[in-house]
């Protein structure tokens, strides 16, 4: 089995230079220090994801093109993949939940995909597209449990550590990012050997902190609280992204609904960007304590897909 290395981070990293532009970088003052901000929220597909996808289907040769891929998301991830193969003009499915935002799924159609809609509560969507892509011939590309995966998303760490040097900053020496299954997080632990990483969910799907904490996976519990973090609802990570950040020594804190609405106000009011809640969620934790502000501090904006109606009652509190 493969396994995603750094290596294969610079490998993704130079691919994707070749294709994107490099995300903004903003700073902004937290208690008397200067913190930078990746807007990963500002990529064509208005999440980091789009990466990933890149790495994952450009390493695909021609026959495995023709047979198409099969993947699975809420929505950013599928619009990465819708994107990426359509640049690639590679056939694309996606499982989605049929409760998954309507921004996200019009989007996904947008960009050519078939989509293929699921009961979250009662459906896998693991099974559904696995028989997918086994009746098609086709290759499944799962949203973090791939090693290529992985490594695309990394490369937004190699790209904000030339950036903070470029502004002055100095390299990152913690990074704070949110975490679903852990693809971004594993990723930037790759990129940035050298950093303090710290992952960030929502409280009561904060499985991955409650996994690193114990030494082994933990999957969510029953009857997990309503979220507004719909691209940070992963049942179980995966053991691919939990050795890497296992291996690192990294933590994780969780953060509450009114958490993330209030840093969701605090980038559109300080950052001038539009936030969605799981993209919200690492700069949460900075604001209410969990994580203390410090020299050298990198914080991933990961996604900006909102539903605006949702949108707007956030931003009147």
């Amino acid at each position: 089995m493969r396994h995603p290395t750094r290596a294969g981070v610079r490998d993704a990293a130079a691919k994707i230079t070749q294709i994107l532009p490099p995300t903004p970088l903003f700073t902004s003052e937290i208690n008397g220090v200067q913190v930078a901000f990746k807007a990963e929220s500002l990529q064509p597909v208005g999440a980091f994801k789009v990466r990933g996808a890149w790495h994952r289907l450009s390493a695909l040769d021609e026959a495995a093109r023709r047979r198409g891929v099969v993947a699975f998301s809420s929505g950013n991830h599928a619009q990465g993949i819708a994107w990426a193969a359509r640049r690639l003009g590679i056939p694309a499915t996606i499982v989605m939940p049929a409760d998954a935002p309507r921004v996200k799924l019009d989007a996904t159609l947008a960009l050519g995909a078939e989509v293929v809609r699921y009961d979250r509560a009662t459906e896998s969507r693991e099974g559904i597209a696995g028989r997918l892509a086994e009746a098609r011939g086709a290759t499944l590309v799962p949203s973090f449990d791939d090693p290529w995966v992985i490594e695309g998303q990394g490369s937004a760490g190699i790209e904000a550590r030339r950036q903070m040097e470029t502004a002055g900053l100095g390299r990152p020496t913690h990074v704070v990012v949110p975490c679903g299954g852990g693809g971004l997080a594993a990723g930037i632990a790759l990129a940035l050997e050298d950093a303090r990483v710290t992952v960030v969910e929502p409280v009561g799907w904060d499985d991955m902190r409650r996994s690193l904490e114990a030494g082994w996976i933990e999957p969510v519990g029953a009857n997990p609280p309503p979220t507004r973090c719909d691209s940070l609802m992963t049942t179980r990570v995966s053991t691919l992204t939990f050795d890497v950040l296992s291996r690192r020594g990294v933590e994780g804190v969780a953060v509450s609904e009114a958490e993330t609405a209030a840093a969701q106000r605090w980038a559109a009011e300080r950052l001038r960007l539009v936030v969605e809640p799981g993209g919200a969620v690492a700069l949460a934790a900075l604001l209410v304590g969990r994580v203390r502000a410090e020299a050298g501090m990198l914080v991933l904006l990961s996604g900006g897909n909102v539903d605006l109606a949702a949108y707007a009652r956030v931003m009147t509190g």
